[in-house]
């Protein structure tokens, strides 16, 4: 069934690469983050804090992009078996 759901199909590859990507930006745009003098001392909790959320964005896309994958494919499914 999935392989006549191109929905379906587009939607896992969108999902994956949105959890890539999203992962790969905040790892690139965290990673040169670094504060001088009295504040550099926080410069890791605060690269973590916001790694952590980068984290988070990247799996909210995934998991929405699943349950609209799942969603499509469902409604091919109906479509395809004439349910």
């Amino acid at each position: 069934m999935l392989c006549y759901s191109t929905r379906t199909q587009l939607a896992i590859a969108f999902g994956v690469v949105f959890f890539i990507g999203i992962l790969l930006v905040g790892q690139t745009l965290v990673g040169g983050l670094e504060f001088h003098g009295p504040l550099a001392a926080l410069t890791d909790v605060i690269r973590d804090r916001l790694i952590q959320r980068y984290d988070q964005a990247a799996w909210i896309a995934l998991g929405s992009f699943l349950l609209l994958a799942l969603k499509f494919y469902r409604k091919d499914r109906k479509r395809l078996l004439g349910l």
